[in-house]
Protein backbone atom coordinates (compact mmCIF):
# COMPACT_ATOMS: atom_id res chain seq x y z
CA UNK A 1 0.00 0.00 0.00
CA UNK A 2 1.51 3.29 -1.32
CA UNK A 3 1.20 6.71 0.77
CA UNK A 4 -0.86 9.60 -1.99
CA UNK A 5 -1.60 11.85 0.07
CA UNK A 6 -3.20 13.60 2.61
CA UNK A 7 -6.17 16.17 2.72
CA UNK A 8 -7.42 17.94 5.35
CA UNK A 9 -9.92 15.01 6.57
CA UNK A 10 -8.65 12.05 4.74
CA UNK A 11 -5.41 10.44 4.18
CA UNK A 12 -5.26 8.44 1.07
CA UNK A 13 -3.35 5.15 -0.39
CA UNK A 14 -3.23 3.44 -3.43
CA UNK A 15 -3.85 -0.13 -2.85
CA UNK A 16 -3.14 -1.09 -6.88
CA UNK A 17 -3.96 0.58 -10.40
CA UNK A 18 -7.69 0.64 -9.90
CA UNK A 19 -8.41 1.44 -6.03
CA UNK A 20 -7.82 3.64 -3.57
CA UNK A 21 -8.08 3.71 0.62
CA UNK A 22 -9.49 6.66 2.07
CA UNK A 23 -8.60 6.88 5.62
CA UNK A 24 -11.54 8.80 7.23
CA UNK A 25 -9.26 10.56 10.42
CA UNK A 26 -10.47 12.47 13.25
CA UNK A 27 -9.09 15.50 11.71
CA UNK A 28 -11.08 18.15 11.26
CA UNK A 29 -10.82 21.99 9.18
CA UNK A 30 -12.64 25.42 9.52
CA UNK A 31 -12.24 28.08 7.23
CA UNK A 32 -9.85 26.30 4.78
CA UNK A 33 -7.34 25.95 8.10
CA UNK A 34 -7.00 22.53 9.59
CA UNK A 35 -7.70 22.92 13.55
CA UNK A 36 -4.77 21.46 15.88
CA UNK A 37 -7.06 19.29 17.58
CA UNK A 38 -8.69 15.86 16.69
CA UNK A 39 -12.18 15.19 16.93
CA UNK A 40 -11.82 11.51 18.18
CA UNK A 41 -14.54 9.78 16.50
CA UNK A 42 -15.19 11.44 13.83
CA UNK A 43 -13.90 9.64 11.05
CA UNK A 44 -15.95 6.58 11.75
CA UNK A 45 -19.14 8.65 11.50
CA UNK A 46 -18.38 10.28 8.32
CA UNK A 47 -16.84 7.06 6.65
CA UNK A 48 -20.68 5.68 7.69
CA UNK A 49 -22.05 8.37 6.58
CA UNK A 50 -20.65 8.78 3.36
CA UNK A 51 -21.30 4.48 3.37
CA UNK A 52 -24.94 5.63 3.84
CA UNK A 53 -25.33 7.97 1.41
CA UNK A 54 -23.25 5.86 -2.03
CA UNK A 55 -26.01 3.25 -0.84
CA UNK A 56 -28.98 4.87 -0.86
CA UNK A 57 -28.90 7.31 -3.43
CA UNK A 58 -29.68 6.94 -7.45
CA UNK A 59 -26.39 7.87 -8.76
CA UNK A 60 -23.66 5.66 -9.72
CA UNK A 61 -20.15 6.32 -7.12
CA UNK A 62 -16.81 5.54 -6.77
CA UNK A 63 -17.42 3.56 -3.36
CA UNK A 64 -16.18 -0.20 -3.48
CA UNK A 65 -16.54 -1.71 -0.06
CA UNK A 66 -15.21 -0.19 3.85
CA UNK A 67 -12.39 -1.44 5.38
CA UNK A 68 -13.05 -1.41 8.68
CA UNK A 69 -14.58 1.12 10.66
CA UNK A 70 -13.04 4.50 9.55
CA UNK A 71 -11.41 3.51 5.79
CA UNK A 72 -13.47 2.76 2.77
CA UNK A 73 -12.07 1.24 -0.86
CA UNK A 74 -12.60 3.54 -4.09
CA UNK A 75 -12.02 3.35 -7.44
CA UNK A 76 -9.37 5.46 -9.00
CA UNK A 77 -11.17 8.15 -11.03
CA UNK A 78 -10.04 11.79 -12.77
CA UNK A 79 -11.24 14.02 -10.55
CA UNK A 80 -12.66 17.35 -12.00
CA UNK A 81 -11.51 20.25 -9.84
CA UNK A 82 -14.65 22.09 -9.37
CA UNK A 83 -17.05 21.73 -6.57
CA UNK A 84 -19.90 21.29 -6.91
CA UNK A 85 -22.21 23.49 -4.18
CA UNK A 86 -26.08 22.76 -4.47
CA UNK A 87 -28.01 25.46 -2.18
CA UNK A 88 -31.62 25.37 -1.14
CA UNK A 89 -31.89 28.03 1.43
CA UNK A 90 -29.79 31.44 1.68
CA UNK A 91 -27.08 31.15 4.39
CA UNK A 92 -23.37 30.88 4.62
CA UNK A 93 -21.18 32.40 1.99
CA UNK A 94 -24.54 32.51 -0.19
CA UNK A 95 -25.58 34.90 2.10
CA UNK A 96 -22.87 37.46 2.28
CA UNK A 97 -22.58 37.74 -1.71
CA UNK A 98 -26.37 38.46 -1.21
CA UNK A 99 -26.31 41.14 1.23
CA UNK A 100 -23.01 42.47 -0.47
CA UNK A 101 -24.64 42.25 -4.13
CA UNK A 102 -21.32 40.42 -5.43
CA UNK A 103 -21.67 37.56 -7.79
CA UNK A 104 -25.10 36.57 -7.01
CA UNK A 105 -28.06 34.99 -8.87
CA UNK A 106 -31.40 36.64 -9.02
CA UNK A 107 -32.66 35.13 -5.92
CA UNK A 108 -35.36 38.17 -5.41
CA UNK A 109 -35.29 41.21 -3.20
CA UNK A 110 -35.27 41.54 0.54
CA UNK A 111 -34.84 38.08 1.91
CA UNK A 112 -33.64 37.06 4.81
CA UNK A 113 -31.07 34.62 6.24
CA UNK A 114 -32.26 31.13 6.08
CA UNK A 115 -34.90 31.67 3.64
CA UNK A 116 -35.46 29.06 1.05
CA UNK A 117 -35.02 29.30 -1.71
CA UNK A 118 -37.35 29.64 -4.75
CA UNK A 119 -35.77 26.49 -6.34
CA UNK A 120 -32.13 24.56 -5.57
CA UNK A 121 -29.11 26.57 -7.38
CA UNK A 122 -25.72 25.40 -8.46
CA UNK A 123 -23.26 27.61 -7.14
CA UNK A 124 -20.07 25.83 -8.05
CA UNK A 125 -16.47 26.75 -6.28
CA UNK A 126 -13.17 25.91 -7.05
CA UNK A 127 -10.92 23.02 -5.81
CA UNK A 128 -7.91 24.46 -3.90
CA UNK A 129 -6.03 23.39 -1.01
CA UNK A 130 -6.11 27.10 -0.04
CA UNK A 131 -9.06 28.55 -0.56
CA UNK A 132 -11.99 27.30 -2.50
CA UNK A 133 -13.90 30.60 -4.40
CA UNK A 134 -17.17 30.63 -6.60
CA UNK A 135 -16.51 30.32 -10.01
CA UNK A 136 -19.09 30.45 -12.64
CA UNK A 137 -20.43 28.20 -15.54
CA UNK A 138 -18.99 30.56 -18.09
CA UNK A 139 -15.87 30.74 -16.43
CA UNK A 140 -15.88 26.41 -15.72
CA UNK A 141 -16.17 26.34 -19.93
CA UNK A 142 -13.68 29.21 -20.47
CA UNK A 143 -11.08 27.37 -18.55
CA UNK A 144 -12.36 24.17 -20.58
CA UNK A 145 -12.80 22.53 -17.18
CA UNK A 146 -15.90 20.59 -18.44
CA UNK A 147 -17.96 21.09 -21.94
CA UNK A 148 -21.59 22.21 -22.36
CA UNK A 149 -22.46 18.81 -22.13
CA UNK A 150 -20.57 17.18 -19.05
CA UNK A 151 -21.44 21.07 -17.25
CA UNK A 152 -24.85 20.51 -17.92
CA UNK A 153 -24.60 16.66 -16.64
CA UNK A 154 -22.86 17.51 -13.06
CA UNK A 155 -25.18 20.26 -12.79
CA UNK A 156 -28.50 18.32 -13.44
CA UNK A 157 -27.03 15.46 -11.18
CA UNK A 158 -25.82 17.59 -8.16
CA UNK A 159 -29.46 19.05 -8.22
CA UNK A 160 -30.76 15.69 -8.74
CA UNK A 161 -28.96 14.47 -5.83
CA UNK A 162 -29.72 17.04 -3.14
CA UNK A 163 -33.26 16.91 -3.60
CA UNK A 164 -33.08 13.01 -2.99
CA UNK A 165 -30.76 14.19 0.16
CA UNK A 166 -33.30 16.68 0.96
CA UNK A 167 -36.13 14.30 1.11
CA UNK A 168 -34.70 11.64 3.18
CA UNK A 169 -33.68 14.18 5.69
CA UNK A 170 -37.21 16.22 5.59
CA UNK A 171 -38.33 12.44 6.65
CA UNK A 172 -36.07 12.33 9.57
CA UNK A 173 -36.92 15.30 10.51
CA UNK A 174 -34.10 17.63 9.03
CA UNK A 175 -33.15 20.55 6.79
CA UNK A 176 -30.70 20.13 4.42
CA UNK A 177 -29.38 23.47 3.51
CA UNK A 178 -26.97 22.68 1.52
CA UNK A 179 -24.50 20.19 -0.11
CA UNK A 180 -20.75 19.81 -1.29
CA UNK A 181 -20.34 16.87 -4.60
CA UNK A 182 -17.38 16.09 -6.10
CA UNK A 183 -17.27 13.97 -9.35
CA UNK A 184 -14.98 11.88 -11.09
CA UNK A 185 -13.98 10.66 -14.64
CA UNK A 186 -13.45 6.66 -15.24
CA UNK A 187 -9.99 6.37 -16.47
CA UNK A 188 -11.77 4.22 -19.09
CA UNK A 189 -14.88 4.91 -20.12
CA UNK A 190 -14.80 8.60 -19.41
CA UNK A 191 -18.08 8.57 -17.20
CA UNK A 192 -18.76 10.57 -14.97
CA UNK A 193 -19.66 9.83 -11.49
CA UNK A 194 -19.60 10.72 -7.82
CA UNK A 195 -17.16 10.72 -5.86
CA UNK A 196 -15.39 11.76 -2.93
CA UNK A 197 -17.42 11.72 0.26
CA UNK A 198 -21.22 12.72 1.87
CA UNK A 199 -21.50 13.49 5.44
CA UNK A 200 -21.63 16.68 8.22
CA UNK A 201 -18.53 17.90 6.65
CA UNK A 202 -20.24 18.50 3.09
CA UNK A 203 -23.42 19.50 4.11
CA UNK A 204 -25.41 21.91 6.34
CA UNK A 205 -28.12 20.59 8.86
CA UNK A 206 -30.67 21.72 10.37
CA UNK A 207 -33.57 20.37 12.28
CA UNK A 208 -37.48 21.67 11.32
CA UNK A 209 -37.85 21.64 14.49
CA UNK A 210 -35.51 24.63 15.52
CA UNK A 211 -35.55 26.12 11.58
CA UNK A 212 -36.69 29.81 11.99
CA UNK A 213 -36.32 32.28 9.10
CA UNK A 214 -34.25 35.27 10.08
CA UNK A 215 -32.16 34.07 12.13
CA UNK A 216 -28.99 31.67 12.89
CA UNK A 217 -29.94 28.07 12.63
CA UNK A 218 -29.09 25.63 14.80
CA UNK A 219 -26.56 23.30 12.58
CA UNK A 220 -25.88 19.46 12.71
CA UNK A 221 -23.01 19.59 10.74
CA UNK A 222 -19.47 21.61 10.83
CA UNK A 223 -21.18 24.94 10.91
CA UNK A 224 -20.95 24.35 14.96
CA UNK A 225 -17.39 24.93 14.91
CA UNK A 226 -17.15 27.79 12.61
CA UNK A 227 -19.44 29.67 14.80
CA UNK A 228 -17.12 28.90 17.33
CA UNK A 229 -14.34 29.98 15.72
CA UNK A 230 -16.49 33.51 14.76
CA UNK A 231 -17.50 33.99 18.68
CA UNK A 232 -13.46 33.93 19.19
CA UNK A 233 -12.05 35.94 16.62
CA UNK A 234 -10.56 33.36 14.66
CA UNK A 235 -12.22 34.11 11.51
CA UNK A 236 -11.36 37.69 11.57
CA UNK A 237 -7.95 36.12 11.98
CA UNK A 238 -8.18 34.62 8.73
CA UNK A 239 -9.40 37.00 6.47
CA UNK A 240 -6.36 39.20 7.33
CA UNK A 241 -4.12 36.63 7.11
CA UNK A 242 -5.16 35.76 3.49
CA UNK A 243 -4.87 38.94 2.69
CA UNK A 244 -1.05 38.21 3.48
CA UNK A 245 -1.45 34.96 1.97
CA UNK A 246 -0.76 32.82 5.25
CA UNK A 247 -2.78 30.69 7.17
CA UNK A 248 -2.78 31.93 11.33
CA UNK A 249 -1.97 28.96 13.89
CA UNK A 250 -5.49 28.08 15.03
CA UNK A 251 -6.91 27.67 18.69
CA UNK A 252 -7.17 24.64 20.38
CA UNK A 253 -10.86 23.48 20.86
CA UNK A 254 -11.96 23.37 24.42
CA UNK A 255 -13.38 20.02 25.18
CA UNK A 256 -16.78 20.94 25.20
CA UNK A 257 -17.08 22.37 21.82
CA UNK A 258 -15.24 18.55 20.74
CA UNK A 259 -18.27 16.67 22.79
CA UNK A 260 -20.91 18.97 21.77
CA UNK A 261 -19.28 18.52 17.58
CA UNK A 262 -19.33 14.73 17.28
CA UNK A 263 -22.58 14.79 19.69
CA UNK A 264 -24.04 16.58 16.90
CA UNK A 265 -22.61 14.47 13.91
CA UNK A 266 -23.74 11.24 16.01
CA UNK A 267 -27.00 11.96 16.42
CA UNK A 268 -27.51 13.08 12.33
CA UNK A 269 -26.16 10.41 11.29
CA UNK A 270 -28.28 7.92 13.82
CA UNK A 271 -31.33 9.76 12.76
CA UNK A 272 -30.66 9.92 8.96
CA UNK A 273 -29.26 6.02 8.88
CA UNK A 274 -32.49 4.72 10.31
CA UNK A 275 -34.55 5.98 7.95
Amino acid sequence: MKFVHSGKVKDVYELDDKNLLFHFTDRVSAYDVPMITDIKGKGEILCKFAEFWFNCLDSRNHMVRLDGKDKMVVRKLKMIPVECVVRGYLYGSLYERYTSSRNIADLGPNLKIGSKLREPIFDPTTKSKIHDLPISEDQILAKKILTNDELRYVKDASIGLYRQMSEISNNAGFIMADVKFEFGKDPTTSEIILADSLGPDEFRMWTIDSYKVGEEQVSYDKQYLRDWLTKVGFRDIVKHASEDGKKPIPPELPSDVINELLKRYSFVYEKISKI
